[in-house]
């Protein structure tokens, strides 16, 4: 019999290695899976995991064995039905398996392999290859945490965070400071009695002075302390803030009377993507919502979905309200600014002017990035031609996209946020 033996070097968190190396190899198979679930979850699943399914000969591995060979004579326990030479009849009815058919009672199926991946998981492979373009870290005010860090030695501290190499080291150095001269006059004394020794044995006045020297002198040194409170030594620690990155959404759309509950829900699906997206760059992250179609208006969530008015659209009012926002609440200097704007491309055409000198003139200028989805089938209209004027003025911080259906929103914000290379 043989034996296969795994000498590879592993970590101690063996599950997740071996998780890490699953997801690597079948990665195809998982972002395919995480593709499809964007496009059929609602909004409030975005955030959970999902459940992959990968089909059992994907994930078949070839395995060493030895063939059977010759001829082999094999008696199963309990036959009582029949004896060597006997032919055993095929089973009735059709047997199990993946295709279509009729339900039969017998036959073994195989099952396609499913597992879970976590909510991280989900994120990182709907996010992979995308990144915020002109992602510029402001000014980092307000923040709330901190760390705590080493800065140096300090004379004075907790008892428990004494540092004894340096406390030992000043000791050292004090006590050969303090009986430098006495040590030196040490070794003189000692020099010069050894002298009267070899050479005067007789001069007994002279060698007993020079003893009591001796004496007095390492008398002297030793009154020098071996520790003194000069000497301790202490780890300074202080708390660093630690700065918190912010971010705010403004979500702009139009709720007019041609905006369809369907259309709506398709903008809130793009509008969670760029919230989710921002979410894993900022740590802190404020959320605007402004619907308008005559009038602007300042709404929760709930609002912004989900109510409807009639009468005509006039998108400049969102636009003025936005800009009395960010100047109110959100200083530039302070805050990463971003906005997503959804309509239907319908507006009073003597109001597009006015919306393409509002984005160049007053918001652009201080946006980290702003992105217009107009959701329709039609041809384009007045205002998709004057924010084409925009983008040509700012082509890094402005983008716009059309979106026809529900399937389209995953690829249209692939493309407005796809990894730029830096020049």
């Amino acid at each position: 019999m043989s034996y296969v033996i795994d000498r590879r070097l592993n970590g101690k968190n063996k599950s997740t290695v071996n998780r890490q190396r699953f997801l690597r190899r079948y990665r195809e198979h998982i972002k395919k899976a995480v593709e499809e679930a964007v496009s059929r979850r609602s909004i409030t699943d975005m955030e959970h995991g999902e459940q992959i399914s990968i089909p059992s000969r994907d994930i078949d591995e070839p395995i060493l064995h030895h063939g059977r060979g010759g001829r082999q004579v094999i008696v199963h326990p309990g036959n009582k039905e029949f004896v060597a030479g006997d032919r055993i009849p095929r089973p009735s009815g059709g047997g199990g398996g993946n295709g279509s058919g009729r339900a039969s009672n017998s036959g073994e199926g195989m099952d396609d392999f499913v597992f879970q991946i976590t909510q991280e998981e989900f994120l990182d492979f709907m996010f992979e290859d995308l990144e915020l373009p002109n992602l510029i870290k402001r000014h980092l005010a307000g923040a709330d945490s901190f760390k705590t860090v080493r800065a140096g030695i300090s004379n004075e501290g907790n008892p428990s965070r004494i540092n004894i190499v340096r406390t030992l080291r000043s000791a050292h150095a004090r006590r050969i400071a303090l009986s430098g001269s006495s040590r030196a006059k040490l070794r003189e004394a000692q020099a010069e009695l050894e002298r009267l020794k070899r050479e005067e044995p007789d001069n007994f006045g002279d060698i007993q002075r020079i003893e009591a020297e001796i004496e007095r002198l390492r008398a002297r040194i030793k009154r020098v302390p071996f520790l003194d409170t000069f000497d301790l030594k202490y780890n300074l620690l202080v708390k660093q803030p630690n700065p918190t990155s912010k971010a705010v959404m403004f979500c702009l759309m139009d709720v007019s009377g041609s905006m369809t509950q369907a259309t709506k829900d398709i903008a809130k699906r793009f509008f969670i993507l760029l919230y989710l997206f921002l979410k894993r760059n900022y740590e802190k992250i404020d959320v605007v919502f402004i619907r308008h179609h005559t009038s602007a208006k300042e709404v929760d969530e709930e609002e912004f979905f989900y109510s409807r008015e009639t009468g005509g659209t006039i998108v400049s009012s969102a636009l003025k309200l936005m800009q009395e926002i960010m100047a109110e609440r959100y200083p530039v200097h302070e805050w990463n600014l971003y906005a997503a704007q959804a309509s239907d491309g319908d507006n009073w055409n003597d109001d597009s002017p006015i919306c393409r000198d509002i984005l160049m003139k007053q918001i652009m200028p201080s946006m980290q990035y702003f992105t217009y989805v107009e959701i329709t089938p039609r041809e384009h209209q007045a205002l998709w031609y004057e924010y084409e004027q925009v983008r040509e003025t700012f082509p890094h911080t402005f983008a716009q996209q059309q979106i026809v259906s529900v399937a389209d929103i995953y690829p249209v914000f692939r493309e407005l946020f796809q990894r730029r290379l830096s020049a």
